[in-house]
Protein backbone atom coordinates (compact mmCIF):
# COMPACT_ATOMS: atom_id res chain seq x y z
CA UNK A 1 0.00 0.00 0.00
CA UNK A 2 1.60 3.29 -0.83
CA UNK A 3 2.50 5.73 2.03
CA UNK A 4 0.59 8.90 2.05
CA UNK A 5 2.12 12.38 1.92
CA UNK A 6 1.57 15.05 4.99
CA UNK A 7 0.81 18.13 4.72
CA UNK A 8 2.91 20.22 2.62
CA UNK A 9 5.32 22.04 5.16
CA UNK A 10 5.68 26.03 5.19
CA UNK A 11 9.32 27.19 4.88
CA UNK A 12 9.26 29.89 7.97
CA UNK A 13 13.34 29.96 7.75
CA UNK A 14 12.83 33.74 5.73
CA UNK A 15 10.12 35.34 8.56
CA UNK A 16 12.56 36.95 11.23
CA UNK A 17 14.22 38.39 7.87
CA UNK A 18 10.46 39.92 6.99
CA UNK A 19 9.81 41.06 10.54
CA UNK A 20 13.56 42.65 10.75
CA UNK A 21 12.89 44.42 7.34
CA UNK A 22 9.30 45.51 8.88
CA UNK A 23 10.99 46.99 11.88
CA UNK A 24 13.35 49.10 9.95
CA UNK A 25 11.11 50.38 7.69
CA UNK A 26 8.50 51.39 10.62
CA UNK A 27 11.90 53.06 12.39
CA UNK A 28 12.60 54.76 9.33
CA UNK A 29 9.38 56.26 7.95
CA UNK A 30 7.58 57.15 11.32
CA UNK A 31 7.59 60.51 12.44
CA UNK A 32 8.01 61.83 16.53
CA UNK A 33 6.43 64.74 17.09
CA UNK A 34 8.75 67.42 19.53
CA UNK A 35 6.60 69.67 21.90
CA UNK A 36 7.50 73.56 21.13
CA UNK A 37 8.40 74.74 24.43
CA UNK A 38 8.15 78.25 25.92
CA UNK A 39 10.34 80.84 24.36
CA UNK A 40 11.72 82.75 27.00
CA UNK A 41 15.28 84.06 27.68
CA UNK A 42 16.87 83.14 30.74
CA UNK A 43 18.62 85.77 32.78
CA UNK A 44 22.91 86.37 32.14
CA UNK A 45 24.92 84.59 34.58
CA UNK A 46 27.47 87.12 35.04
CA UNK A 47 25.58 90.06 37.79
CA UNK A 48 25.61 93.20 36.49
CA UNK A 49 28.25 95.85 37.22
CA UNK A 50 25.93 98.13 39.44
CA UNK A 51 23.31 96.61 41.25
CA UNK A 52 19.60 97.99 39.52
CA UNK A 53 17.01 99.57 41.43
CA UNK A 54 13.76 99.12 40.62
CA UNK A 55 10.80 100.71 41.81
CA UNK A 56 7.89 98.71 42.87
CA UNK A 57 5.28 100.82 41.15
CA UNK A 58 6.92 99.73 37.93
CA UNK A 59 6.67 96.11 38.78
CA UNK A 60 3.01 94.38 38.04
CA UNK A 61 2.63 91.23 40.02
CA UNK A 62 0.58 88.33 38.69
CA UNK A 63 0.27 85.42 41.44
CA UNK A 64 -1.96 82.21 40.86
CA UNK A 65 -2.99 80.11 43.67
CA UNK A 66 -3.48 76.40 43.68
CA UNK A 67 -6.77 77.03 43.09
CA UNK A 68 -6.05 78.59 39.93
CA UNK A 69 -7.63 82.18 41.04
CA UNK A 70 -5.81 84.74 40.21
CA UNK A 71 -4.08 87.61 42.24
CA UNK A 72 -2.98 91.23 40.65
CA UNK A 73 -1.52 93.48 42.39
CA UNK A 74 -2.72 92.33 45.63
CA UNK A 75 -6.28 92.23 44.41
CA UNK A 76 -8.69 88.70 43.28
CA UNK A 77 -9.23 89.56 39.50
CA UNK A 78 -10.82 87.42 36.69
CA UNK A 79 -8.64 86.06 34.19
CA UNK A 80 -10.56 87.50 31.44
CA UNK A 81 -9.23 90.91 32.56
CA UNK A 82 -5.97 90.50 33.09
CA UNK A 83 -4.62 91.15 29.54
CA UNK A 84 -6.70 94.76 29.92
CA UNK A 85 -4.91 95.49 33.67
CA UNK A 86 -1.53 94.61 32.01
CA UNK A 87 -2.14 96.46 28.99
CA UNK A 88 -3.22 99.45 31.50
CA UNK A 89 0.43 98.73 32.99
CA UNK A 90 2.29 98.79 30.61
CA UNK A 91 0.79 101.99 28.65
CA UNK A 92 0.53 103.98 31.39
CA UNK A 93 3.33 106.25 31.08
CA UNK A 94 3.64 108.03 34.32
CA UNK A 95 6.62 109.79 34.40
CA UNK A 96 5.69 112.16 31.30
CA UNK A 97 8.51 110.45 28.84
CA UNK A 98 6.65 108.15 26.54
CA UNK A 99 5.31 110.23 24.31
CA UNK A 100 3.73 107.43 22.43
CA UNK A 101 2.09 105.86 25.51
CA UNK A 102 -1.88 106.48 25.56
CA UNK A 103 -2.46 105.35 28.80
CA UNK A 104 -3.78 107.30 32.47
CA UNK A 105 -0.03 108.51 33.10
CA UNK A 106 -1.06 108.02 36.43
CA UNK A 107 1.89 108.62 38.87
CA UNK A 108 1.74 105.54 41.08
CA UNK A 109 1.40 103.25 38.63
CA UNK A 110 4.51 102.42 35.93
CA UNK A 111 6.84 105.30 34.49
CA UNK A 112 7.73 103.71 31.16
CA UNK A 113 7.22 101.03 29.19
CA UNK A 114 10.82 100.41 29.39
CA UNK A 115 10.99 100.01 32.87
CA UNK A 116 7.77 97.93 33.34
CA UNK A 117 8.47 94.60 34.63
CA UNK A 118 5.48 91.97 35.02
CA UNK A 119 6.47 89.87 37.73
CA UNK A 120 4.44 86.10 37.39
CA UNK A 121 4.48 83.36 40.19
CA UNK A 122 2.65 80.39 40.45
CA UNK A 123 1.91 78.06 43.90
CA UNK A 124 3.43 74.52 42.86
CA UNK A 125 -0.12 72.83 42.75
CA UNK A 126 -1.44 75.03 40.10
CA UNK A 127 -2.80 73.91 37.07
CA UNK A 128 -0.08 73.59 33.86
CA UNK A 129 -3.33 74.70 31.97
CA UNK A 130 -4.30 78.26 33.89
CA UNK A 131 -0.44 78.48 34.15
CA UNK A 132 -0.30 78.40 29.89
CA UNK A 133 -3.41 80.30 30.10
CA UNK A 134 -2.38 82.83 32.12
CA UNK A 135 1.17 83.43 30.65
CA UNK A 136 -0.63 83.36 27.04
CA UNK A 137 -2.89 86.62 28.79
CA UNK A 138 0.24 88.91 29.42
CA UNK A 139 2.69 87.70 25.74
CA UNK A 140 -0.72 88.77 24.20
CA UNK A 141 -0.75 91.93 26.31
CA UNK A 142 2.92 92.76 24.54
CA UNK A 143 1.77 91.99 21.35
CA UNK A 144 -1.20 94.14 21.27
CA UNK A 145 1.02 96.99 22.08
CA UNK A 146 3.47 96.07 19.58
CA UNK A 147 1.00 95.28 17.00
CA UNK A 148 -0.62 98.89 17.44
CA UNK A 149 2.43 100.64 17.15
CA UNK A 150 3.51 98.45 13.78
CA UNK A 151 0.52 99.46 12.59
CA UNK A 152 0.93 103.41 13.39
CA UNK A 153 4.75 103.27 12.27
CA UNK A 154 4.42 100.46 9.47
CA UNK A 155 1.21 100.05 8.42
CA UNK A 156 1.00 96.19 9.72
CA UNK A 157 1.04 93.85 12.40
CA UNK A 158 4.33 92.82 14.62
CA UNK A 159 3.25 89.16 15.38
CA UNK A 160 2.99 88.86 11.27
CA UNK A 161 6.17 90.99 10.68
CA UNK A 162 8.06 88.85 13.50
CA UNK A 163 6.64 85.87 12.28
CA UNK A 164 8.31 86.59 8.69
CA UNK A 165 11.33 87.71 9.77
CA UNK A 166 12.14 84.57 11.74
CA UNK A 167 11.21 82.23 9.34
CA UNK A 168 14.04 80.56 7.35
CA UNK A 169 12.77 80.48 4.18
CA UNK A 170 12.42 84.26 3.95
CA UNK A 171 13.97 85.95 1.37
CA UNK A 172 17.04 87.24 2.92
CA UNK A 173 16.21 90.87 1.09
CA UNK A 174 12.83 91.00 3.17
CA UNK A 175 14.90 89.92 6.53
CA UNK A 176 17.47 92.75 6.13
CA UNK A 177 14.42 95.28 5.86
CA UNK A 178 12.24 93.77 8.51
CA UNK A 179 15.23 93.53 10.84
CA UNK A 180 15.24 97.36 12.13
CA UNK A 181 11.49 97.55 11.95
CA UNK A 182 10.82 94.44 14.47
CA UNK A 183 13.78 95.22 16.42
CA UNK A 184 12.24 99.54 16.89
CA UNK A 185 8.96 97.91 17.85
CA UNK A 186 10.63 95.37 20.12
CA UNK A 187 12.41 98.36 22.10
CA UNK A 188 8.94 100.36 22.44
CA UNK A 189 7.56 97.90 24.19
CA UNK A 190 10.43 95.16 25.41
CA UNK A 191 9.35 92.04 26.99
CA UNK A 192 9.94 91.70 30.28
CA UNK A 193 8.23 88.88 31.79
CA UNK A 194 9.69 88.38 35.47
CA UNK A 195 8.64 84.47 36.60
CA UNK A 196 9.16 84.47 40.54
CA UNK A 197 10.29 81.26 42.26
CA UNK A 198 7.15 78.81 42.74
CA UNK A 199 5.70 79.27 46.02
CA UNK A 200 5.57 76.03 48.65
CA UNK A 201 2.51 75.40 50.77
Amino acid sequence: MPRRKGAPEVNAGSMADIAFLLLIFFLVTTTIETDAGLDRMLPPIEPPDQDVVIKQKNIFTVNINRSGQLLVEEELMDLRKLRDAAIAFLDNGGDGTCNYCRGRKDASSSDNPTKAIISLKNDRETKYSTYITVQNELVGAYNDLRNREAQRLFGQDFVDMEAEFLNPETPSAIRDDLKPKVKRIQDLFPQKLSEAETSVN
